[in-house]
């Protein structure tokens, strides 16, 4: 498994380390400018989406009902085998710890132990990300990696207000923090193309670099033709960025938001490569699901987890090969096709004729 060497990570981002440590809050001047199609993750092909659907994820099949009663339902031992079983199919290895390993990639000249990581949850309406899948992403951290839990943070900077209250995650490790809004989308970044606006804001947390690595942990939910008829791992960062300038130019703002190094992770400034990635993870939680959306209870229980490293790829094969393919939901084709060929991709780019990949 490689590693990134300290030089590297350093190179085209001078400034990152001594701005956290002042009192002032660091805001990058330049825009964002990721190189399309240049490689994200050092262990893990970017293209590579896998998954899995297991009925012996839950107790029984009962769709429209709220959170509580879907975690009843439940089954957290299966739930955390089949995401260990995801691992090894996303990092082609066969023991889970390894395959963790080679996901999660340790932050230059820190420690484990030192590691600070963001966990994005979707909070909105009455969908929420399960308490197995939770528990068992903050375990892999803490119980596999080493990060301390305290180091761990939950977070919707959106509608994340009342989280500890209305999913209180069960079987988290001592001291994960249930951070909610997290003070907010409120330190303006730049956002580069194609979103037409100069600036938006977002979590502190990620413009000051004190965030290592992020986990985007999405629903499976519909939404409005103008990002593609669902919500997923794009979208699931306007709980990152503020929301409202994705209502008037939907995925041009996605794209815009998912390019920047708050989610990327630093990046060269003469090359546009990501020197260390940001994002290492993204999980789609569709033990239910619904087609429309994106409030009300979910209309389908399809006992389906899915993970990759890059969002839009996620997006693109789960909307194609899962929602579409699978169980024959609409899409506004274009507005995802758009997801994928803005990041410089195309579908004949993707492994296996873009299938998703069984675990």
């Amino acid at each position: 498994m490689s590693e990134i060497s300290r030089r590297d990570f350093l190179k085209g981002t001078i400034g990152l380390g001594a701005a956290a440590s002042l009192p002032f809050i660091f805001v990058r001047s330049s825009p964002a400018a990721w190189a399309p199609a240049t490689r994200v993750h050092p262990n893990i092909d970017d293209l590579r989406v896998v998954g899995l659907t297991d009925p012996k994820m839950t107790k029984e099949i009962q769709t429209r009902i709220n959170w509580a009663a879907q975690e009843r339902l439940v089954e957290a031992d299966v739930v955390a085998a089949d995401m260990d079983k995801l691992a090894c199919a996303l990092a082609k290895v066969k023991e889970p710890a390894e395959a963790w390993k080679a996901v999660f990639v340790k932050p230059p000249k820190k420690s484990w132990a030192e590691t600070v990581v963001a966990i994005k949850t979707n909070h909105i309406h009455l969908q929420h990300t399960h308490s197995p899948v939770m528990a068992k992403m903050c375990r892999v951290f803490t119980d596999v990696l080493g990060v301390k839990g305290a180091n761990v943070h939950i977070y919707d900077a959106c509608h994340g207000r009342n989280i500890a209250k209305d999913t209180p995650f069960a079987g988290l490790p001592e001291g994960c923090r249930i951070e909610g809004q997290w003070g907010g989308s409120t330190v303006p970044t730049p956002v580069g193309e194609p979103y037409s606006g100069k600036t938006a804001r977002c979590v502190e947390a990620l413009t000051d670099a004190s965030v290592d690595i992020l986990v985007n942990i999405a629903l499976c939910k519909g939404h409005g033709g103008q990002f593609g008829r669902f919500t997923m791992a794009m979208k699931n960062h306007l709980g990152t960025f503020e929301p409202g300038p994705a209502h008037r130019e939907g995925v041009d703002y996605l794209v815009g938001i998912n390019r920047t190094p708050e989610i990327l992770g630093p990046m060269d400034k003469k090359t546009g490569k990501v020197l260390y990635p940001r994002q290492q993870l993204c999980l789609i939680d569709a033990i239910w699901a619904s087609d429309p959306g994106p409030g009300g209870h979910p209309t389908h229980q399809p006992n389906f987890l899915a993970m990759g490293v890059l969002a839009p790829v996620v997006d693109y094969v789960l909307a194609t090969r899962f929602r579409s393919e699978k169980m024959g939901w609409r899409l506004n084709a274009e507005a995802t096709t758009r997801m994928l060929t803005s990041f410089g991709y195309k579908a004949e780019d993707l492994p296996e004729g873009g299938k998703i990949i069984p675990a």
